[in-house]
């Protein structure tokens, strides 16, 4: 075990999180909580607390950095885990992040100030997936922006939270059903979900917080790498949910290799986006056929920026540059033509409907002759994405 175990709790599900929080201070004993809240930023500070299973242990206040919450944060969170570590004494430090915080940069921070990182968990009411996928509303609205400038949905805030974490702490919730567990588990299909409730199991069977780690605790430390969690959610190599269909919730992958018209597809967009709670992937416009492009939608909204070149339009030289996950993915989903350039993208959602949605996507792509006339006439037509793009 390393000699301060970290492990990185968030969620916006506020209840769950603390739940989960609780349960690691009980099955790990002489573990602390670290939590800075953002809520107080107004006023020109974040507070920071750090407890242990009895309570308060300390408090104090980390002045904005840039007029930034987030950004305060960030400068704080190290120093206090390295004061804790070297005052000695502590078997594990947990980083509760406040509400809208999103646990990549955290870890990547922690990781970055020469901690281990052992564990990132992500907390979730499972009745309250659906709700929070198809909340568009600015993170602002709610109280929750983490800087001035924090242009953040609730909805893509919730799903990046969902989809980074290896492990989901589930919270025991009478109002969830079948059809709320299943579109978790399409949404997320690699995740270990474990129950909070569930702590080490006593001699008698009866659930108490004892030196025993509990399924919960055994997750947190099992181990956690950055660089594997930052390349799973990149969009050219992202490990992307596969076709389901369970429960009245279906996750339709598509995948072609032809470009998209840019007029036809920015027409179609709305329709798209609006098809289904959740979206992501990566898309190939005939415009700009060397460009990979990131579709990522929740709650109705829709993000698409560039990811950079495709490989294929790298000289071969350039790809010592790219890291090897990468080039294996690439190689994985080779085309002798067109190399990694494609059309993958994957909707999931309740009462999805498939066919409409293929045949809209079909819709959108070069027509036969549109597509033997070539690249240099591709990248004629109308650059309708680059408002979008900031182009």
């Amino acid at each position: 075990m390393p000699e301060l175990p970290v492990v990185i709790v968030g969620g916006l599900h506020a209840d769950a999180r603390k739940a989960a929080v609780e349960r690691l201070l009980a099955d790990v004993p002489g573990s602390v909580v670290l939590h800075h809240d953002l809520a107080t930023a107004a006023a020109g500070t974040v507070v920071r607390t750090i407890r242990d299973a009895t309570g308060l242990l300390g408090a104090g206040e980390a002045p904005l950095v840039n007029d930034c919450a987030c950004c305060a944060l960030r400068e704080d969170l190290v120093p206090e885990l390295l004061r804790i570590r070297d005052a000695g004494g502590t078997r594990m430090a947990v980083v509760e992040l406040w509400d809208s915080v999103e646990p990549k940069a955290m870890a990547e921070v922690v990781t970055a100030g020469g901690l281990t990182v052992t564990g990132v968990i992500t907390a979730v009411d499972p009745a309250l997936v659906l709700p929070y996928l198809g909340n568009g509303d600015d993170l602002a609205e709610r109280g929750l922006a983490a800087a001035a400038t924090d242009q953040r949905t609730v909805a893509d805030t919730f799903a990046r939270q969902l989809e980074y974490a290896p492990v989901l702490a589930l919270a025991d919730s009478a109002e969830a059903d079948d059809e709320d567990r299943e579109l978790l588990a399409q949404l997320h299909p690699t995740a270990r979900r474990v129950p909070i409730g569930h702590g080490a199991p006593a001699e008698d069977g009866l659930t108490v917080p004892t030196p025993r780690r509990g399924p919960l605790a055994r997750a947190a430390l099992a181990g956690f790498d950055v660089e594997s969690a930052a390349a799973a959610q990149h969009p050219a190599c992202a490990l992307l949910p596969a076709e389901a269909d369970a429960h009245g919730v279906a996750t339709l992958v598509w995948h072609r290799r032809r470009p998209f018209h840019p007029e036809r597809l920015y027409e179609a967009l709305e329709d798209i986006t609006c098809a289904a709670a959740r979206s992501r992937g990566r898309f190939w416009l005939a415009d700009k056929p060397d460009v990979l492009l990131h579709w990522d939608a929740a709650g109705g909204a829709l993000c698409v920026e560039s990811a950079g070149p495709w490989l294929a339009s790298l000289p071969d030289a350039a790809w010592d540059m790219v890291p090897p996950v990468r080039r294996a993915a690439a190689a994985l989903d080779w085309h002798p033509e067109h190399g990694d350039c494609c059309q993958h993208l994957v909707f999931t959602s309740p009462g999805l409907d498939r066919d409409g949605l293929e045949r809209l996507l079909e819709s959108c792509l070069l027509t036969d002759a549109e597509y033997a006339a070539g690249r240099d006439a591709w990248k004629r037509l109308p650059p309708a994405f680059d408002t979008l793009l900031e182009v």
